[in-house]
């Protein structure tokens, strides 16, 4: 068994409130959820409105393919034109 955790932070440039910050990242969730078999939260920044931290946990039988999926899900964060991906870190457990 492989858990794979893949960490995003991301820069919201567009918001200008908690509420718009919030908006975006529900967007960003949602997309994740509904088109990938993960668990995704937002773990860090939570007061910042121009910054998120999101965690999404993948398990999985074979690394290259959890390894494969997260990296799916970074490119398509990379096209999501209301955010920036600033930084991802990939671990396995």
């Amino acid at each position: 068994m492989v858990i794979g955790v893949l960490q995003i932070e991301l820069g919201i440039p567009d918001a200008f409130s908690l509420k718009d910050k919030r908006s975006s990242v529900k967007s960003i969730k949602d997309r994740i959820g509904r088109n990938h078999n993960v668990s995704v939260t937002e773990v860090g920044a939570l007061e910042e409105h121009r910054r998120s931290v999101l965690a999404v946990a993948m398990v999985g039988n074979d690394k290259k393919y959890v390894e494969g999926a997260l990296s799916k899900l970074v490119d398509m964060v990379r096209q999501v034109p209301t955010v920036e991906l600033l930084d991802y870190q990939t671990d396995f457990l």
